[in-house]
Formats: C-alpha cells, sequence, structure tokens
C-alpha cells in the first residue's frame, strides 16, 4: 500500500514548489463552473479552535472573492475520531456541482499512512486544488522554560502532560520527538483539535504544548508577549537537499534537530531519527489540502485551481498570508499534486518503526 519515495526526491520537489507557478490557460478557465448564487460548504474535520480553523477562516472569504459568481463559502466543522469522522463523510460524497470541498490536515494523513482501521477514504479518489505547507511550535511554561538552555537535559527529571488528539495522529511527531529528548511527556488522548490542548495549556492543565504555524501565530504568540508561554523549538523545515533547517516563519527559533544535538542521549543519524524524519516530511511540508470529491469534472478541478491561484497573486497576499500562515509553499496544479504524493507516502521502514512504537509505546495495534 505505502510506496517509497526518496527523500532528497521529497525536498527538491517541495522546496521548488515553494517559487514555482502553476498557471491555467485561459480556455479551461473560461469553460469552468459558474457558482452564483450557491454556497459552498467547506469541511473541516476538526474543531472550530486549531490550527485548520485558522487556514481555513484566512482562505475562505478570499476563495469566495476568487470564484466565479462570488459564491458564499462556509467553513463547517465536523470533527470527530481524529479527522476519520469527516474524511469518511467525505469519501462518500460524489461530485455534484463543485459546492462542497474539503480541507485535509496532517492528523488525516497519518491514519491513512498507517492503515488505521477507522480509515474509509482514499486520497486516490479525491482532487487536490491546494496544498499548503506548514510548521510546528513547540512551547513551555515560563517556570519550567527556566530550565531548558537549548539542550533538554534540564527538563529531564519533570512529569509533562500534554493535550493530544491521538498517537497515531500528527500529534505523533512531537511526542516521538520529546521521547528522544528523554523527556518523560503523557499524553492525554481525545481531544478534537490543537486548540484545546492550547485551552488545557492555558488553564494549567498541560505543562507543554505544540501548534501548528498558523495556530501558534494567532492563539500563542499573545501568551508569549504576556509572558505565559516561552517557545522551546520549532520542527523546522527543508532545505533542497533533504536536510532540516530554521523554519523561515521562525528564523530566531532553534529546530528539533539543534536540541536534539544539544542533548544527551538524543541521536540525528539511526533508525528512530529517519523514522522520525519521514513523518515530518509527510507530516509539514504539505501539511493541509483543499480537495474536490470524486468525479469532480477538469473544468471543475480548473475553476478551483484558477481560483487559488488568484488569491495568491493579490497584491496583499504576501503581507496577509506571512502573518495569519506563515512563510510557507501554497501550492496549487502539478506542484499541489506532488505535495499531496509526498505527503501520503513513507518508506516502509519507518512505517514499521512507527508501527512498533505505537504499539509498544501506547499500545496501539493497527490492524483492519
Amino acid at each position: 500500500m505505502i510506496a517509497f519515495k526518496p527523500t532528497r526526491r521529497v525536498a527538491l520537489g517541495l522546496v521548488a514548489a515553494a517559487a514555482a507557478t502553476f498557471t491555467i490557460q485561459q480556455p479551461a478557465v473560461a469553460q469552468g463552473i459558474d457558482l452564483a448564487g450557491k454556497t459552498v460548504d467547506w469541511i473541516i474535520p476538526f474543531s472550530e479552535s486549531g490550527g485548520s480553523a485558522k487556514w481555513a477562516n484566512f482562505y475562505a472569504p478570499l476563495l469566495s472573492e476568487a470564484l466565479p459568481g462570488k459564491p458564499t463559502v462556509v467553513v463547517k466543522f465536523m470533527p470527530g475520531a481524529g479527522s476519520t469522522k469527516g474524511a469518511n463523510f467525505f469519501q462518500d460524497k460524489k461530485y455534484k456541482d463543485g459546492t462542497t470541498i474539503f480541507g485535509s490536515s496532517g492528523s488525516t494523513q497519518f491514519p491513512y499512512l498507517l492503515g488505521d482501521p477507522r480509515v474509509k477514504y482514499e486520497y486516490g479518489d479525491w482532487n487536490v486544488v491546494l496544498a499548503s505547507g506548514t510548521g510546528g511550535v513547540a512551547y513551555l511554561p515560563p517556570d519550567l522554560a527556566k530550565k531548558f538552555n537549548g539542550s533538554a537535559n534540564g527538563l529531564k527529571d519533570v512529569d509533562f502532560i500534554y493535550g493530544s488528539q491521538g498517537a497515531t495522529r500528527l500529534d505523533l511527531v512531537p511526542l516521538l520527538a520529546w521521547e528522544m529528548l528523554g523527556m518523560k511527556v503523557e499524553p492525554v488522548f481525545g481531544i478534537k483539535g490543537r486548540g484545546d490542548g492550547r485551552l488545557m495549556f492555558e488553564r494549567g492543565e498541560a505543562n507543554i504544548d505544540y501548534q501548528t504555524s498558523s495556530s501558534y501565530l494567532k492563539g500563542v504568540t499573545p501568551l508569549v508577549k504576556e509572558g505565559k508561554a516561552v517557545p522551546m523549538m520549532s520542527w523546522g523545515a527543508l532545505d533542497g537537499d533533504g536536510n532540516i533547517v530554521r523554519d523561515p516563519t521562525f528564523p530566531d527559533m532553534a529546530t528539533f534537530k539543534e536540541v536534539c544535538e544539544a542533548t544527551d542521549g538524543c541521536e540525528t543519524s539511526g533508525e528512530k531519527w529517519e523514522a522520525w524524519k519521514a513523518f515530518f516530511v509527510a507530516g509539514f511540508p504539505a501539511q493541509k489540502m483543499v480537495f474536490l470529491a470524486n468525479g469532480a469534472p477538469a473544468e471543475a478541478i480548473a475553476t478551483y485551481t484558477a481560483a487559488f491561484e488568484a488569491v495568491k497573486a493579490r497584491a496583499d497576499f504576501a503581507d496577509i498570508s506571512k502573518k495569519r500562515l506563515g512563510i510557507y509553499p501554497q501550492m496549487t496544479g502539478n506542484e499541489a499534486k506532488g505535495a499531496l504524493e509526498s505527503g501520503t507516502n513513507v518508506a516502509p521502514e519507518a512505517k514499521a518503526f512507527v508501527t512498533n512504537w505505537l504499539s509498544e509505546r501506547y499500545g496501539v495495534t493497527l490492524k483492519k
């Protein structure tokens, strides 16, 4: 089921996507669908407090303005079962008139990659029209941040509590990272979105958290300014050779790789590191995607692709997206298809490692 994609090839494709432009030929736009007088339902399989909500709410009014006929775009939240509920709902939808779209996240991709028995959806049936890269930031309360000096050595005796959507979701990236650092982090599973994890942190029910970039920029930056949270590290970004480098949205923040290299017992080579990196690549450079349902005709795909291209071409887009989403590639056309490929494939060795780790660490057995 899972095909191997070399890390270097994946990295080169994703980095190239940041600069590449996909152009829709004018005849395709002219023959596109007209959505005048209609309402487009944008299904998000998470709660309204997380990063996916902020991403969709950022794009929704811009997409409404760019689509032919200027339809109303309404973001609808359908949380449950770590996003598989909403994804399964969309899988059952057949294309009708372009008025239903779906917003996927890394937490939707990971159950698919790992063979979660709750997954009834198939990415190959859907039609991607936008892929958005992102990053992530882990942060601490001020009292514990005093124990952090660029390495996690001073945090190894702390008992951490973390609000988690589930170990098979995007949360496996921070959970595995913290374990590699020798930290004792116990997840409280069952929250419906990362925004709920942030609220647990704010209420003092959790003493460590992470958010994707859009949610960190809007929801956590104010806490940092108020002295209620301190950034620990970002997950980083990829350069053209597939190396982990600093996240362009947070260039002054150390990456997990840097913290790992400074922490006793943490290795940035070997089986565990390669597994972490593989799932980071699958979950973040192509972290959020927009799809049309199974059976969408070429003119509908062209219409939505052209609309997202028009949004990206706005004179103010670079400024407003930087503030709301961070500095990451927003991909359409063939670049979006390449991102989808990278986001829904990992090496068999990485999948096997993570599957065993989930079983041993959390008692999670993935059998269909």
